[in-house]
């Protein structure tokens, strides 16, 4: 179960990856079972005067029904933006954290939820570069000078019948941008079914 990747900072911070939960069970044939799918969270927008919002949190996956504990995945925490507003340099908590980002200083970074995904990257203090989401397989990048952090890394699964990349943290942005990793965004915006971060 994974859940909906957090959005990325505008010219800012790498979303973090949506919650993953992986677990086996007997599927039951006739029974009911209800599947929520979180949405990705909206990457920020600019305004005026660098008073920009960090990017929003994805949103909640879950799965329950007869025989079954249910599961419930955190949307992964939105990206900070290279901001003067206030609160909006550091990472949100989620899933996998958001990236901090840096404006007179730099920002906390978001935590991720144990079992479910990683703390997001550190931004470094000189030109805005700005960290990476948290990933599902590892915390995001930390930014250097001249460089913003990659994301996260994400993990692969078969479940579909082919590997694919799930939960990958965002790109930071600013200063030299990020790579971006398996099952994370290359829009600001994050993702639903992947829950992949939204780059900054």
């Amino acid at each position: 179960v994974v859940a909906g990747g957090g959005g990325g900072g505008y010219s800012g911070a790498g979303g973090g990856a949506g919650g993953l939960l992986t677990s086996s069970t007997t599927i039951y044939s006739g029974a009911t079972y209800v599947v929520t799918v979180g949405a990705g969270g909206t990457g920020a927008t600019y305004t005026a005067s660098r008073n920009g919002n960090a990017g929003s949190s994805g949103g909640t996956s879950s799965l329950a029904g007869i025989g079954l504990t249910t599961l419930s995945s955190t949307g992964g925490g939105g990206g900070a933006s290279d901001s003067s507003a206030s609160g909006q340099k550091n990472g949100q908590n989620g899933g996998s954290g958001g990236g901090a980002g840096e404006y007179a200083g730099v920002g906390t970074v978001g935590t991720g939820t144990p079992g479910q995904g990683n703390n997001g990257g550190t931004a470094f203090a000189s030109n805005g570069e700005s960290g990476g989401g948290g990933g599902a397989g590892g915390v995001g990048g930390n930014a250097s000078s001249g460089q913003a952090g990659n994301g996260g890394a994400g993990t692969t699964s078969s479940i579909s019948g082919s590997s694919v990349g799930y939960a990958g943290g965002g790109a930071g942005g600013r200063g030299g941008y990020g790579t971006a990793t398996s099952g994370g965004g290359s829009a600001s915006s994050g993702t639903a079914n992947l829950g992949g971060g939204g780059s900054g």
